[in-house]
């Protein structure tokens, strides 16, 4: 879906951005809070402490979040951790899914592409109890129309677990 460059080469700059812009005021809009689901790796500054198999989850919501700014190429703002500010900065193809916290509506993209130079991302922690986000690409959820399928049941520590949910 998002295979065009975002510095605007080919047929016009990507719509992941605008994509994500969208949803984030859908979820604003109708009370919902905006999660994002973020790759790790040397480009995108988050508290490594938090991320588990190069992956973390963002509350992107205005009320967690000071000086949010969506931008066309990094999502930037500031938000607590552990009660200690931090300076987040994410490369906007580096966000794999955006979905409402509440109900798990939202969208998936393909993850960003290896580096270049064929170094490995930085090893992140291992958690004690490794956790599946549960969200899945929309080519990967194949023909199911009018799946009904229950979300899946809470995580152990950390509320429930996001799964996305066909938005028509």
């Amino acid at each position: 879906m998002d295979q065009t460059p975002a510095s605007g080469v080919g047929n016009g700059t990507s719509t992941r951005p605008y994509l994500i812009r969208a949803l984030h005021d859908w979820c604003t809009d109708n009370g919902f809070t905006p999660y994002v689901a973020v790759h790790v790796d040397r480009s995108v500054q988050v508290p490594m402490e938090y991320v588990s198999n190069n992956e973390i989850v963002l509350n992107i919501g205005f009320d967690a979040t000071s000086g949010l700014d969506l931008g066309n190429e990094f999502i930037q703002f500031k938000a607590r951790f552990g009660g200690v500010a931090r300076e987040i900065i994410v490369p906007v193809d580096h966000v794999v899914a955006i979905y409402a916290r509440e109900n798990g509506q939202g969208m998936a993209f393909p993850a960003p592409e290896a580096p270049a130079d064929g170094a490995p991302p930085p090893a992140a922690p291992a958690p004690a109890e490794p956790r599946r986000s549960g969200l899945r690409l929309a080519s990967e959820a194949g023909d199911d129309e009018g799946d009904d399928t229950p979300p899946p049941p809470d995580a152990p520590g950390g509320g429930p677990r996001p799964a996305l949910k066909r938005v028509k």
